[in-house]
């Protein structure tokens, strides 16, 4: 049955992220607030897709925590369910994430009209002076600004140490930070075929103001961010140490 779940999700995953990208391709022309709306109808029927195919649906808490006008999400990364639950939740938000994405046929053409920041996480300090420009247009525009400190999806108890672009942002555009704990990963690892079904969590912590020294913030937000990710994974995990298979 998690097989024949799994091929029943794949295929719908497939044909909802090409059979729209190019009917609809002509929303590209569209101001950039309005080519927003336009991908949140997408992702709402990608969210119905999941529960109804993989049968994996969401839990979100904490929304209250995230300030009126700019602020970073910083957002634990476990698996690719949260880059679009993110945007939804958020409304309009701009997402940092890998240039090699916006390569993708059709796909990427919408991540960039859509504002999304790409970046070149082999491009060293030219590559963070992009981030802080196309960011700091993000913010003075309201945005929020979704970061994954840790720069790649990372298994449930798994240490991946948070990079120093996090510390960049926070410093330059001195605007609050919203840490996001999940536990995504469970239910949709990296490399997976299968997704195991239920309700995934995801948790938007007490903010952190602007103005701490970013070694401070940075400490903060780590522990902030592990301490609630393991607090939500540590019901699934199993006597042996590992989180359940996909059933």
């Amino acid at each position: 049955m998690n097989r024949l779940r799994a091929f029943s999700f794949w295929l719908f995953f497939l044909f909802w992220t090409f059979v729209p990208t190019l009917l609809f391709v002509w929303v590209l022309a569209l101001p950039r607030r309005k080519l927003a709306t336009m991908i949140r109808y997408w992702e709402r029927g990608f969210v119905l897709g999941v529960k109804i195919t993989a049968r994996l649906s969401f839990r979100v808490s904490g929304l209250e925590h995230i300030p009126d006008g700019a602020c970073i999400i910083a957002a634990k990364h476990q698996s690719a369910f949260e880059t679009c639950l993110l945007h939804l939740l958020l409304d309009d938000p701009a997402v940092v994430l890998k240039k090699e994405l916006t390569y993708v046929p059709l796909w990427g053409w919408f991540a960039k009209a859509s504002g999304l920041i790409p970046i070149d996480r082999k491009g060293g300090t030219k590559a963070l002076a992009v981030m802080k420009r196309a960011a700091r247009q993000a913010a003075q525009e309201g945005r929020k600004i979704v970061v994954f400190p840790q720069g790649t999806r990372v298994l449930p108890g798994v240490k991946k140490p948070y990079k120093v672009g996090m510390a960049v942002l926070y410093q330059d555009l001195n605007i609050p930070v919203v840490p996001v704990a999940l536990n995504t990963g469970l239910f949709w690892p990296k490399g997976s075929f299968i997704l195991r079904s239920g309700v995934a969590e995801i948790v938007f912590l007490p903010v952190i103001e602007a103005g701490l020294p970013r070694a401070k913030m940075m400490r903060v937000l780590e522990k902030a961010v592990e301490g609630e990710s393991e607090r939500l994974a540590s019901p699934h995990i199993s006597l042996a140490g590992k989180p359940p298979q996909a059933d």
